[in-house]
């Protein structure tokens, strides 16, 4: 904002001009700093150094909305806070981008034109960061630089001033993922990758330039997508610098003790496989799956992928947990070429948050994680649904032993009772409801059970995880060593959720406008004219927050107001038509596509008759990161005519 560099530049520029001139003397860095100070340019830059703080325990106080239609298409602004010069900062500056050959062909953008564009998020140790977008470029251009807190909530205040070899000590890496966003919002996870930010623990004077090679995701994950110039900075400045050798042997211990672990787990994982097997020959079909591949093609234990976290004041309730993550979006790991096999990839969670959608294992890891920050008792089902295809869900085991499945693709909740193959045929049995066939593990961040009753069937499973003969059960202590929190561990720690950044208001608005534009150019292509009732659109809003309170609850309220007033609405002789429909995107013309498609909704959309009145309602529900769910009802009111 202030231009530091350039001052600062034109200080030195005068100071040596002033001071050299007679005796030619050296200027140390000492006379430079005092020349500055006296210009009063470090008050100034200390004043405007500020950096985001972690929004998430802290409440956010919405600020007065503009009474305008303009609305700031920037995100807003996280609070601020003041540097503090008591605690270590590290700086981590990215200037630009290089090799990025996929967008060789590129033409350069327009001014005003949409183009794709490049998005790098950070986390390191519970703070988030995100970079302005780029257009994609084979030379994007990046200038941001990230203020990253040392040591927070990690080692007291009595120790704030942390030295460098305290700091070593530190082996949380800096996660970085690139998204790319195209024109039509989709985005693709680009590039996982974990800076190693210690160098510059050993850097001449606690300045270190860093190229960072980005490797692609899934099948692409030993194929380079660009590079990255990093450049890392001590603040305040250390006062001694380590030797190079000292760090590089801090790395490679670290190195060898996690190999060592991982060996000593996968020797463990292997015994205990052969254990499972000799119980019975039919096991080795079952979906028992120990280890599971992230999106750098890196081999973890599933335990890893789970761990409990608190959404802060974020959410509220176990229930709301499951809407949340049933909001945001889902695809299938993406597979170069057919062949119809399902392509394994279970992301880290700062991935999965940062593109916004992913597949099922990546919902059910993370509904489990925020159930185990709710306190319950959870775990990750391992399994097959309908025709046998591979699915993951989430259990939780009541203390009073109610056993209740959670979908985490649709938010929907089952209560399991098992059906007893030796009862007589004259007892009745439950009928389930939910879609799963068979089980063959279940896992969380303490523990993993192989299911081992004779038959791996949902419907006749019996949940008693303390009898052995049932569940085989692998060893807490295995699974301790290799997950986090381990001393050092190859596992990143989980990122905390952030607050939405979408404004409701205005989004709604947005998406009725322009919905109210298609039908409008949609009709007249027909030969039909539009008359909007603004009141009628008004009515319909009850509605659509009942449908989202029975989501996320389960309990339907206010529904006889909303009858009433449709009744009111619609004068006698009169026909009401109306189409709810729920999206988790906000692009409208993929509602517009999507709607016309339902026939009912067309019905709406294309009414011919008397009188004929349109009427239209979003309604659009945040959520943290950026997941939302969209409501929308389509209505009409014509004159009966037969």
């Amino acid at each position: 904002q202030m231009d530091v560099h350039g001052r600062i530049r034109e200080v030195l520029a005068e100071t040596i001009r002033e001071e050299l001139a007679p005796e030619h003397q050296q200027l140390s860095t000492e006379d430079l700093i005092k020349a500055l100070r006296q210009r009063g340019i470090i008050d100034d830059v200390m004043k405007e150094l500020k950096f985001v703080t972690d929004v998430t325990e802290t409440e956010r106080t919405s600020a007065p909305k503009p009474s305008t239609h303009f609305v700031d298409r920037e995100p807003p602004v996280l609070k601020k806070t003041n540097i503090d010069p008591t605690r270590r900062y590290l700086y981590l500056q990215v200037l630009g981008g290089k090799a990025f050959l996929d967008h060789l062909q590129e033409p350069e953008p327009l001014p005003g034109q949409m183009c794709s564009t490049f998005t790098l998020c950070l986390h390191f140790r519970n703070q988030r960061f995100r970079s302005k977008p780029v257009p994609c470029a084979c030379e994007p251009d990046f200038q941001d630089g990230f203020l990253l807190e040392i040591h927070k909530d990690s080692l007291g205040d009595g120790s704030k001033m942390v030295d460098a070899t305290t700091m070593l000590s530190i082996c949380d890496p800096v996660h970085m993922v690139l998204i790319k966003t195209d024109t039509f919002g989709e985005t693709t996870l680009v590039a996982s990758y974990f800076l190693e930010w210690r160098s510059v623990l050993a850097a001449e004077n606690g300045i270190t330039n860093v190229a960072v090679e980005l490797l692609g995701v899934g099948t692409e994950s030993k194929v380079s997508v660009g590079v990255l110039n990093v450049r890392l900075e001590m603040y305040p400045r250390l006062s001694k610098t380590l030797s190079s050798e000292i760090t590089s042997t801090q790395f490679s211990l670290e190195h060898q003790k996690t190999a060592e672990k991982e060996r000593l787990f996968l020797v463990y994982a292997k015994q205990w496989w052969r254990e499972y097997l000799q119980i019975r020959p039919t096991h080795n079909t079952r979906l028992v799956k120990i280890f599971a591949q992230d999106e750098n093609g890196v081999n973890r234990p599933v335990c890893c992928y789970v761990s409990p976290l608190r959404a802060g004041r974020l959410l509220d309730t176990p229930r709301q947990a499951a809407r949340f993550v049933s909001v945001l979006g889902y695809e299938r790991a993406p597979v170069i070429g057919g062949g119809g096999g399902k392509q394994e990839q279970w992301c880290t969670l700062l991935a999965f948050l940062c593109r916004n959608k992913g597949d099922c294992e990546d919902h059910a890891n993370l509904l489990c994680s925020l159930l185990l920050g709710f306190g319950l008792e959870a775990f990750v089902c391992v399994g097959t649904k309908a025709k046998g295809v591979p699915h993951t869900w989430v259990v939780t085991c009541g203390s009073d032993g109610t056993i209740t499945f959670w979908e985490s693709l649709t938010g929907h909740r089952y209560i399991h009772k098992p059906i007893n193959p030796d009862d007589p045929p004259m007892v009745e049995q439950p009928k389930p409801l939910y879609p799963y066939r068979t089980i063959g593990c279940i896992f969380n961040h303490q523990k993993f059970f192989g299911n081992c009753q004779p038959s791996d069937a949902v419907e006749v499973c019996v949940f008693d995880l303390h009898d052995e003969s049932k569940w085989k059960p692998m060893s807490g202590e295995a699974i301790k060593s290799v997950c986090p929190p381990g001393v050092t561990s190859s596992v990143p720690p989980f990122p905390p959720l952030c607050a939405s950044t979408i404004d409701a208001a205005v989004t709604s608005n947005e998406i009725e406008v322009q919905l109210r534009i298609l039908i409008s150019e949609h009709r007249k292509d027909l030969g039909l004219s539009t008359v909007w009732d603004d009141q009628l659109s008004y009515v319909l809003s009850p509605s659509l927050a009942a449908y989202e309170l029975e989501r996320t609850t389960g309990v339907s309220a206010g529904n006889e107001e909303f009858q009433d007033a449709v009744r009111r609405a619609v004068p006698d002789g009169h026909t009401f038509k109306g189409f709810p429909i729920h999206f988790v995107h906000r692009n409208a013309r993929r509602v517009f596509a999507t709607c016309l498609r339902s026939p009912f909704c067309e019905e709406i959309i294309c009414c011919r008759g008397d009188q004929v009145r349109l009427a239209v309602r979003v309604r659009v529900f945040t959520y943290p990161e950026s997941a939302c769910a969209v409501w929308i009802m389509f209505a009409c009111k014509y004159r009966s005519v037969l």
